[in-house]
C-alpha cells in the first residue's frame, strides 16, 4: 500500500512589505505599502497593519491611501526580494529534492518519502517555519495536506504565521465550510456564476454531480468536481527554469532621440513577451538596462501588478522606468528583462475573464501563429513598421 502523500505549501507573509520592514526596523508596526506611484500605481504588497484598513494587493494606490492615509509607501526592490527568495528556496531544498517554486515567495514540497524517522508532518512543518525565521528574520505560513491545492488553502487559512495540517481522509471535512472563492481556479467571475447556482461553500459544490458541473463549466467542471472533494494528485514538479528572460540591443550609433528609445523598448518588450508565451512562462517584474556612450550602465526594476506574458504591461513598465531615468548622455545599449518568472499554468483559472484581457492574449496568440507559419517579418506593430 502506498503511503499517504505529505505535501507542504510554504507561503511567505506579506513578503515584499516584510522585507522592507526587515531592512528598516523603524517601519515595524506601521502600515507599509509597496508599489507604484499615487496617481496611476497599484499596491504590490501590503503589511498586515495596512490590511487592517481594507488595503490589499492589486488595489489602486490612490484608493489604498484613501483607506489608510498614514501608510508608508515604498517603491519595490525586486533585486532584493529575489535575493532573499533564493535563500529561502535553498533552505527548503535541503528538506527534499521535490521542491516546486510557485513564485518568488511560495513553494510546494513533497516530503512523502523524505521525512526523517520519527518526524511527523506537523513537526516538519513547524521546523520549516522556525528555520525560515531564524535564517531570514521573516515569517511564513505553512499548510500540510495530501495534495497541492489543499495544502495551499491550508497555508492561507491562518495568516500570518499560521500552520494548518489537514490529515489524510479529512480533506472533505476541511474543505466543506470554506467559501467557494478559496478553491483553486475559482476567480471572481467564476465565483459569481457559482453563487448564481446557489453554491456558497465548497461543501455545497461537492454535492453537485460531475455531469452537472461539466454542463455548466465544460471541461473545467471536472476539475471543480474533483477539487471540491479533496482529490488532487497533481505532482510536485521541480523545474530548473530560467529566472528571467531578456532582450537587449546595442545601437549602431549612440542615441539621444527619446522617441526612438521608446520605440526600441516597445520592440524589445514585444520580443520578450513572445518568448514568455513560447516557453509557457509569466513575468512578475521588469528590469530596464541602460548603457551610456561612456559605458556607464544603469539598471532599474519595477514590480508588475500581476504576472503577465503580453507586451503592453512589460512595455509600459519599462517606459516608465526610462522616463524616470531621464538619460543625460547618448545611449549606447538598451535592454528589457522580464522576471522573476513562474509557469503560465499557475495563472488562476477564470472562466469569465475580462474581455480586454482575453482579447490581448487572443491577439498575441494569433500573432504568434502567423509568425510561426509565415516568418518573423510577416506581421508587426504599426509603430514598429519600417517605412
Amino acid at each position: 500500500m502506498l503511503p499517504d502523500r505529505v505535501i507542504v505549501h510554504v507561503d511567505m507573509d506579506a513578503f515584499f512589505a516584510s522585507v522592507e520592514v526587515l531592512d528598516n526596523p523603524e517601519l515595524r508596526g506601521k502600515p507599509v505599502l509597496v508599489g507604484g506611484g499615487v496617481s496611476r500605481g497599484v499596491v504590490s504588497a501590503a503589511s498586515y497593519e495596512a490590511r487592517a484598513f481594507g488595503v490589499h494587493s492589486a488595489m489602486p494606490m490612490a484608493e489604498a491611501l484613501r483607506r489608510c492615509p498614514q501608510a508608508v509607501v515604498l517603491r519595490g526592490r525586486m533585486e532584493r526580494y529575489t535575493e532573499i527568495s533564493h535563500r529561502i528556496m535553498a533552505l527548503l531544498g535541503r528538506r527534499t529534492p521535490l521542491l516546486e517554486q510557485v513564485s518568488v515567495d511560495e513553494a510546494h514540497l513533497d516530503l512523502t518519502n523524505w521525512l526523517p524517522a520519527g518526524v511527523t508532518p506537523a513537526r516538519a512543518a513547524a521546523e520549516i517555519q522556525a528555520e525560515v525565521r531564524e535564517q531570514t528574520g521573516l515569517s511564513c505560513s505553512v499548510g500540510v495536506a495530501t495534495g497541492k491545492a489543499i495544502a495551499k488553502m491550508a497555508s492561507d487559512l491562518r495568516k500570518p504565521g499560521g500552520l494548518v495540517v489537514v490529515p489524510p481522509g479529512g480533506e472533505a471535512e476541511f474543505l466543506a465550510p470554506l467559501p467557494i472563492g478559496r478553491l483553486r481556479g475559482v476567480g471572481e467571475a467564476t465565483e459569481r456564476k457559482l453563487r448564481e447556482l446557489g453554491i456558497e461553500t465548497i461543501g455545497e459544490l461537492a454535492k453537485f454531480s460531475a455531469s452537472l458541473l461539466r454542463q455548466f463549466f465544460g471541461v473545467a467542471g471536472r476539475d471543480l468536481y474533483a477539487l471540491a472533494r479533496g482529490v488532487d494528485d497533481s505532482p510536485v514538479a521541480p523545474e530548473r527554469q530560467a529566472k528571467s528572460l531578456g532582450r537587449e540591443t546595442t545601437f549602431a550609433t549612440d542615441i539621444t532621440d527619446r522617441r526612438l528609445l521608446e520605440s526600441t523598448l516597445l520592440e524589445l518588450s514585444d520580443e520578450v513577451a513572445e518568448r514568455l508565451r513560447r516557453h509557457g512562462l509569466l513575468a512578475r517584474g521588469v528590469t530596464l538596462k541602460l548603457r551610456y556612450d561612456n559605458f556607464t550602465t544603469l539598471t532599474r526594476a519595477s514590480i508588475l501588478s500581476e504576472p503577465v506574458d503580453v507586451t503592453d504591461p512589460l512595455f509600459h513598465a519599462a517606459r516608465d522606468l526610462l522616463r524616470k531615468v531621464n538619460p543625460s548622455r547618448p545611449v549606447r545599449l538598451l535592454g528589457v528583462t522580464a522576471g522573476p518568472l513562474q509557469p503560465a499554468a499557475d495563472r488562476q483559472l477564470n472562466l469569465f475573464a475580462q474581455p480586454d484581457n482575453e482579447k490581448s492574449r487572443s491577439l498575441a496568440g494569433a500573432v504568434d501563429a502567423i509568425k510561426t507559419r509565415f516568418g518573423e517579418e510577416a506581421i508587426t506593430r504599426a509603430r514598429l513598421a519600417k517605412e
